[in-house]
Formats: structure tokens, C-alpha cells, sequence
């Protein structure tokens, strides 16, 4: 080879990623070889206390230097041989790291990235053009028919949603966390314009000292249309919704067919994580799945008003939309690079670095006017000392990855894996275009290396925006599958799979509340008529399922998470005498020592209904 042939392969972006990827895991692999053997086991984070960082960088760049120097050495092309030799080393540490902390799922998962490095050492980078055209596909009559299909669905699931959740609040089943927050919250939005609360921290301050979410605003006209707590399930349903409309502009611009168009957006519908994240009712997370996929359209189509708004959007939903939106930043930044298109890397530069500047303002103002970030509770596994665990998270990723792998191999994980990676039938892991796997970031960082149970479980809220960034990858990695067979019956799976994993999964629990509320519908309308009778400018202290219905009020506090002082000084007292639960802190009598102290503070019983709702009045001068 011509020594201006070797420069361009040797210094390209795409052979400086190889052999920073290649020398990142050799020193990784070494020291991680030289660790004591109590460092080693990964169940810890004792390895980062005896990584040398200074020794991690000085093999980092004898590796990368050596490998840079080589083709020049032999007058050859390496890119193959580095390749095989980062798929070597990587099976080398995943043996040791196996050894040191055997577990069935670790070892499996340590096979599956293997076969990943050995796929990429024969089969090398896809550089060849993208599938996306600025020529979208017309189906004619067929195309709206799909388009009609699509829009069924898409109702379908709001009327479904609505309905469970509906079920929810109306069979008393939503508890003051984490919907009686917001429910008053919005109360309070309404009669003064302010997102304050009194239930979420034990007294009067804005949700925006626990999270930067204005993007709550945007329900705001709707829900004073209906001021009621069922109008704000009704509107997480078409929000979640309507990302059917960006999901189905993305299949288009790849060239999908209406049939595939269809199909993949109705698996997205029946996407166990995404119907069951609504099982705890309302949460800003919400707009994730919707704000990016707009995003990544615009990204795809090259629309500065798109990109725009929807990152504004985006980075009004809470202080750590803004790691969703740098993830995607960095995918477009790599992609554009490898492809040598200026135009992508500056818009991907300029998300980056809007998106970080956005995620340490955020920090910042919670850290000094709020309550701080939650890294601490989502990441208990990643603490140590006073370091911030997302600093942790970084420093474990360079210097000890395969701590990160094993993580994820939890086998308590292992259910979550399946209910949302069989919906896409895995097709976001399988891609020669290696920089996409940069899009699974979020889902690994997000839900996967966390011990916070719920941050790993599709009844909750935390899987929104990873369920974005998969359906992106199912998208372009369907668009990369030539046989037009192939790819429809590839997304017709992926909607089956879907559709078993919804009625297995999510349409059991989902019934159960639509039963309960009918079945005992009488009971429940009993209770709302006693509850009825508490002013609705008085203050209140009630039990978790209470909260909601009593909601719209200026003080509302929660027995459970109140402090005496607050309890003792509102109007009103609504319990549940058999939720053990909210009586611990009263000691082993419970609710009985708590029923004493309310007489002995002037409180006296007023009304009740059955054995499962009693209401203390407190007494003022005079009466």
C-alpha cells in the first residue's frame, strides 16, 4: 500500500473508533487481570479503588499508538486484524470475569457480546449508503388503508388506557405516590398558575424542586376543560399515543410499506412496557416516548424547526430527558463523522452540547434550590462515598465494563429482558452499523444496571424513552433487510410477539381494575359520598388511597410521610384503619396509638363507611 493510502485508512474517524475501542478493552482486560482477587468479584465496586486510572490511560495509549504505528510497518491494512484482536481480548476478559463471578446469566450474556465482537471482526463496518430517501414510498389506496388501521389502533389504545386507569381512580386504587401529587398539583396549576404541592415533601413547594418538568404545562388547558383526576390518565394515553404519528413518518422515510408501517406501529401499541407504564398513573416520563421520536425524525429528515422544538419539548419533561437527547446527539455526532457528513456532525455537536449544558443547569438549580437529583435512590449499587453515582457509572464503564455487563445479567432482570426485547424480536442488537448500538445507552444505563427494582419492572414508568430509541432501532435495522418477504413477515412477528406479551402480561392486571370497579361499583360510590362530605376548602390529612379523590385542595398531606406537626393542624382527618402500613411509625400499636393521639389533639370521629374509612374532625374554640 501507498504511504497517503495508509494515512487516509490509519487516521479515518472510523479506524480511530477501532483502535480506541480495541484499546480501550486491552486495558480494561490487563487491569482487570492484575487486580487483587477480592477486587475482582463484580458484585462490588471495590476494582475502582485499586484501578489505577494513570496506569488504565498509559496502556490505552501504548495500544493505540502501537496500532496506529503498525500499518505503516508493514506497508498494510489493519483494520481486520484489529478487529479480531478486540473480539479476542474482549472473550479473554469475559472468561476472567466470568471465573472470578459465576453466574448462568452472566456467562450467557458474556456469549452473546462475544458472538457480537466476532460478527464485527468477519463482517467488518457497513459503510455503504443509508436506506433513508428523501424519496418516500406511495402506496396509493393501499397506503391510506394503513393509515386508517394505524389511526384505529392507535384510538384503541387510548380508549383501553383510559379506561384501566380510569378504573384506577375509581376503584380507589391510586395511591398518593405517585398520583395524588400530581392530581393536587394540578389543582394548584389551575388556581394559581404554580406547580405546588403540599403531599409530595410534607409541606408547600413546587414540584419543580424535585424535578424540572414544565412541560406539565402543556396538559394544563386540557385538564381545565375537566378538572378532575381521570382527565390526567385520559391525557397520558393520547400523549403516548399520538407517538404512533412521528413512529409512523420514520417507517415511511426508511422505506417501509404501509403493511410494515402498520405493523410495527401497532406493536409499539401493545409494547408491554409502554400500555404498563401507565399501571401507576401519571408521569411526565411519558412524553419521552413522543418528544423523541420527533426528535429522531427531524434528526432523519433534516428539519432545524423539528430538531428545535422537539429538543425544547424534550428538555421540558425532567432534568434527565436531557441524557436522551446527548445519547441521540452522540449517535448522529459518530454517524455523521464515520460518513464524513458536516452537516450531521454540527447538528449532532449542537444537541450534545445543548443537551449537557440543559442536564448540568437542571442539576445545578435542584442542587441548590431543590431537593437534588436521585441518582443516590435509582443507583444504590453504583455509591460510593460522596461521589455522585452517575460520575461512578462512568468512571466503572471505562475502566471496568464488564462490572456494567454483569449488572445487567441480574437474574432478577431476566423477565424484564424478555418483555422488551422479544416485542422488537431483538432486531436492535442485530446491525453492522455498529454506531447505532449507541442508541442502546438509555435502555442499558436506565433500566438495566440499576438495583431500583421499579427502574427494571414494565409496570412502571422508566422505560418510555428506552422504548423510543428501540422502536428507532427496529425501524432502520427492518429498512436494512432487502427482501421485501422477509422484512413483512419480520414486522408482522414483532406485532404477534407484541400482541402475546400484552394479553399475557398487561391485560390481566388491566382487567382486574376494570372488574373491581365495576363488581364493587356500589362501594365505591359509597365512599365517594362520605368522602363528599369533607369541604373542599378545608385541609386534609388522609391515607395513601384517599389522596387522589381528595386532591383538589389547597393543603392535602398523607399520614404515612407527614410529619405530627402537619397532621395535627389540618381540618381533617381521612383514614383507612386496616393500611397497617401508614402506622408504623406510631410503633407497635399502630393505627390505635395514632387514633389516640387524634383525640388527645382535639379530634373527634364524624362519619365512617364500613371498616375501611373513618373521618376525624378536628375541634375549634367554640364549638
Amino acid at each position: 500500500m501507498q504511504t497517503d493510502e495508509i494515512k487516509r485508512g490509519v487516521f479515518s474517524v472510523g479506524a480511530v473508533i477501532r483502535r480506541a475501542v480495541l484499546s480501550w478493552l486491552a486495558s480494561a482486560a490487563l487491569c482487570f487481570a492484575v487486580l487483587p482477587g477480592e477486587a475482582r468479584a463484580l458484585g462490588g465496586l471495590l476494582m475502582l479503588e485499586h484501578i489505577s486510572p494513570l496506569f488504565f490511560a498509559g496502556v490505552f495509549a501504548a495500544v493505540f499508538v502501537l496500532s496506529s504505528c503498525l500499518p505503516f510497518i508493514i506497508k498494510r491494512d489493519t483494520a481486520a486484524p484489529e478487529r479480531a484482536a478486540s473480539a479476542v481480548v474482549f472473550v479473554l476478559l469475559a472468561a476472567l470475569a466470568v471465573l472470578t463471578s459465576p453466574t448462568l446469566p452472566f456467562a450467557i450474556l458474556c456469549l452473546l457480546i462475544a458472538a457480537g465482537f466476532a460478527c464485527y471482526a468477519f463482517l467488518g463496518h457497513d459503510t455503504s449508503p443509508l436506506p433513508c430517501s428523501e424519496d418516500v414510498p406511495k402506496d396509493g389506496k393501499n397506503d391510506r388503508i394503513f393509515i386508517i388501521l394505524t389511526a384505529a389502533a392507535a384510538l384503541a389504545f387510548v380508549i383501553f388506557d383510559s379506561i384501566w386507569t380510569i378504573c384506577r381512580v375509581r376503584s380507589f386504587a391510586t395511591p398518593t405516590f405517585d398520583f395524588g401529587i400530581f392530581s393536587q398539583m394540578f389543582y394548584h396549576m389551575r388556581t394559581t398558575g404554580l406547580m405546588n404541592t403540599t403531599v409530595e415533601r410534607d409541606g408547600l413547594l413546587s414540584h419543580m424542586s424535585v424535578h424540572t418538568s414544565p412541560i406539565y404545562y402543556v396538559l394544563l388547558p386540557f385538564y381545565m376543560i375537566c378538572p378532575v383526576p381521570e382527565t390526567l390518565e385520559v391525557l397520558q394515553a393520547i400523549v403516548i399515543a399520538s407517538a404512533v404519528l412521528p413512529l409512523f413518518l420514520l417507517c415511511r422515510r426508511h422505506g417501509l410499506s404501509g403493511a410494515e408501517r402498520c405493523a410495527v406501529c401497532v406493536a409499539f401499541l401493545l409494547y408491554p412496557a409502554l400500555i404498563g407504564g401507565t399501571s401507576y398513573d401519571l408521569h411526565e416520563n411519558c412524553f419521552l416516548a413522543p418528544m423523541l421520536l420527533w426528535l429522531l425524525y427531524g434528526i432523519d429528515k433534516k428539519s432545524i424547526p423539528v430538531i428545535s422544538v422537539s429538543l425544547v419539548l424534550t428538555l421540558m419533561i425532567k432534568e434527565d430527558a436531557a441524557v436522551y437527547a446527548a445519547v441521540i446527539a452522540l449517535f448522529v455526532l459518530v454517524s455523521s463523522l464515520l460518513r464524513r457528513d458536516r452537516r450531521g456532525a454540527v447538528t449532532g455537536g449542537v444537541i450534545l452540547a445543548v443537551s449537557v449544558a440543559a442536564f448540568a443547569a437542571a442539576s445545578y438549580y435542584l442542587t441548590t434550590h431543590g431537593d437534588g437529583t436521585l441518582t443516590n435512590d435509582r443507583y444504590p449499587n453504583f455509591i460510593i462515598g460522596q461521589a455522585s453515582p452517575l460520575v461512578t457509572i462512568i468512571k466503572t464503564a471505562i475502566l471496568c465494563p464488564m462490572k456494567l455487563v454483569f449488572e445487567c445479567a441480574d437474574p432478577e432482570k431476566l423477565v424484564f429482558i424478555a418483555e422488551t426485547l422479544l416485542p422488537t424480536l431483538a432486531l436492535p442488537l442485530f446491525t453492522r452499523r455498529w454506531e447505532r448500538l449507541i442508541l442502546l445507552i438509555p435502555y442499558v444505563l436506565v433500566n438495566l444496571i440499576s438495583d431500583y427494582q421499579y427502574m427494571h419492572d414494565v409496570f412502571f414508568q422508566y422505560v418510555f424513552g428506552s422504548a423510543a430509541c428501540l422502536f428507532y432501532l427496529l425501524i432502520v435495522n427492518l429498512a436494512d433487510i432487502k427482501a421485501a418477504g422477509v422484512r413483512l413477515c419480520t414486522a408482522l412477528s414483532a406485532a404477534a410477539v407484541s400482541a402475546v406479551l400484552f394479553s399475557s402480561v398487561v391485560f390481566p392486571k388491566a382487567s382486574s381494575y376494570i372488574s373491581r370497579a365495576f363488581v364493587y361499583r356500589d362501594y365505591y360510590d359509597g365512599l365517594r359520598a362520605v368522602l363528599d362530605t369533607v369541604p373542599d376548602d378545608a385541609s386534609v390529612t388522609a391515607t395513601t388511597f384517599y389522596s387522589t379523590y381528595l386532591s383538589q385542595r389547597a393543603v392535602l398531606h398523607d399520614v404515612r410521610y407527614s410529619s405530627d406537626k402537619n397532621i395535627f393542624e389540618t381540618d381533617y382527618i381521612v383514614v383507612n384503619p386496616k393500611e397497617d402500613r401508614n402506622y408504623k411509625k406510631y410503633g407497635q400499636g399502630g393505627y390505635s396509638v395514632f387514633e389516640s393521639r387524634l383525640r388527645a389533639n382535639g379530634y373527634e370521629r364524624i362519619s365512617s363507611y364500613g371498616d375501611s374509612l373513618v373521618i376525624f374532625k378536628k375541634n375549634t374554640a367554640g364549638e
